[in-house]
């Protein structure tokens, strides 16, 4: 069950003590956009600066053309010379163009914002709280955010408005609904019940790294499996108590203005709507399943050359769109049926209002794909990285204290570095073969990978779905900022770092297998 809320009268819908500074100070900075423009200038600056002191390391890393391990050098490069310059001048279009983050969003929003307007998602938001179990109701929000990571970007725009809505229609804080789903996709994102794509290329890179150690060795993508198993349910528990045993208490009670589905079940129309709804949703299935099922060559959507549903397959690549086409066909199948969608034009409509909403996210992505570009094109990010496994490889400690070490290296780094792939391509090539030279299992540097990975996902301002949390959790409260996010989500990525860190440690020290041998 949910704690009671409890919140200060004079203060309803936010937090007090340090997290309340940390959204107030977060909320009275500038528009987001603003921050990022002021970003930029930090970086053309410090691009400067080292890039004339001749700033620049050497180290062995991961090349993805190559598929090898070689070694690299990578210096400092100023976005105040004429080859920066042109960069700066040449490259927007480009930069937000080539930013995955605006296709995904738009094409999702395409199904997914239809059917929330043709009213799809209310009625089963309030369908679902009739049915499931009270007790466990945040759990299985946030297990099933955990599970999504295997959907790519999918737990982003789906669950956690869902999340939210379902917390909203329960009578429940929205944004405490919002914080659950979110802390499932992302502050448990590198683990999962199930074996990943993301797995495969990690391991990948992994097993290239042992090669320098040992040719003989590789690892599997089952080989943290075990551990990935036991972190999603323990990791989903952990945040089902943060929010509801603390971030819940601490919010008080939902005064913003949003009012709650007075209805005490669903209409006749919303009936009709759910069974063609469900029509559709089955008819949908069918053909994506006689796509996916059979084997090659008539399983058109499965990889064609190991025949895999997973790995490198269409439809893993176009779950995004084959997503948006469910919720299309769903919810104009459940607005015709309901009465709120007279015909497509209609549709067509809604789907328009829905981008529409969705003008100042994607001036504030255009912003943060700049950023982005600006930042790699410097190589800052690469060398701060760099120096810090230098720092670390050089540290004599014992093994739990390296794992503790690393977690936190991989921590502080995705604070400038996100991608996770991008971030393992550079210090897996360091780390294995340190870990390995100690006596080390490669998995359990993958395995610690995973666990300093995550948990700063929720709260680092490069993680382009900060700013979408951001438009979500303004439908509830109209002066939500990034500052509103970050002390929202802060208790679960110091909370995960500690607990998650010592759960490793403690698998280790007692020799548990972390993955099928």
């Amino acid at each position: 069950m949910a704690a009671k809320n409890q919140g200060n009268p004079e203060d309803q819908g936010s937090m007090g003590g340090f997290l309340g500074a940390v959204e107030r100070v977060g909320n009275a900075v500038p528009h987001p956009a603003i921050i990022f423009l002021i970003l930029i200038g930090i970086v053309i600056v410090l691009s400067a600066i080292f890039g004339m002191l001749g700033t620049s390391v050497t180290y062995e890393g991961y090349d993805m053309a190559l598929g090898d391990i070689v070694e690299q050098e990578a210096a400092v490069r100023s976005l105040l010379s004429p080859d920066g310059i042109r960069f700066m001048v040449t490259s927007p279009v480009a930069n937000f163009l080539g930013f995955t983050g605006v296709g995904v969003i738009l094409v999702a929003m395409i199904g997914v914002g239809l059917a929330e307007e043709s009213g799809l998602i209310a009625t089963l938001v309030r369908k679902l709280v009739a049915v499931a179990p009270t007790g466990i109701f945040t759990f299985m929000i946030v297990l099933v955010g955990v599970v999504s990571s295997i959907a790519a970007d999918a737990g982003y725009l789906v669950l956690v408005p869902l999340a939210a809505a379902a917390f909203h229609s329960l009578g429940r804080h929205p944004l405490a609904g919002l914080a659950a789903g979110f802390s499932g996709v992302a502050a448990v994102f590198l683990v999962n019940v199930f074996v990943t794509p993301t797995d495969a290329l990690l391991v990948e890179v992994t097993n290239d790294a042992i090669r320098a150690v040992n040719p003989a060795l590789q690892i599997t993508p089952v080989g943290n499996l075990f551990f990935m198993i036991a972190s999603s349910i323990v990791m989903a528990i952990i945040c089902t108590l943060i929010t509801e045993k603390y971030v819940e208490p601490r919010l008080g009670p939902y005064t913003g203005g949003v009012p709650v589905d007075a209805h005490e079940g669903l209409t006749e129309a919303e009936q009709a709507g759910l069974k063609a709804a469900g029509r559709a949703l089955l008819i949908v299935g069918v053909v994506l399943a006689a796509l996916t099922v059979p084997p090659i060559p008539w399983g058109i959507l499965r990889n064609q050359e190991t025949g895999g549903i997973m790995a490198g397959s269409p439809f893993m690549s176009g779950l995004i769109i084959l997503i948006s086409v469910v919720f299309l066909f769903v919810g104009y199948a459940y607005g015709r049926a309901a009465g709120t969608i007279a015909n497509v034009t209609a549709a067509i409509g809604l789907i328009v209002k829905t981008w529409g909403n969705l003008a100042g996210m994607i001036f504030l992505l255009f912003v943060i794909a700049n950023f982005i570009a600006f930042f790699n094109y410097t190589n800052l990010a690469t060398v701060l990285a760099v120096n810090m496994a230098d720092f670390l490889q050089t540290t004599a400690l014992n093994a739990p204290a390296y794992i503790v070490l690393f977690v936190v290296v991989v921590a502080i780094i995705d604070i400038i570095l996100t991608g996770a792939l991008a971030k393992w391509a550079i210090l897996a090539p360091v780390f294995v073969p340190l870990f390995m030279r100690l006596g080390g299992d490669p998995d359990l540097v993958l395995a610690a990978y995973r666990v300093g990975d995550s948990p700063m996902n929720v709260i680092t301002p490069l993680n382009v779905y900060l700013a979408v949390m951001v438009g979500f959790a303004q439908k509830y409260q109209k002066d939500a900022g990034i500052g509103t996010i970050v002390a929202l989500m802060l208790p679960y990525t110091a909370i995960l770092l500690v607990l998650w860190t010592l759960m490793l440690v403690g698998w280790y020290l007692i020799g548990l297998p972390l993955g099928p041998a």
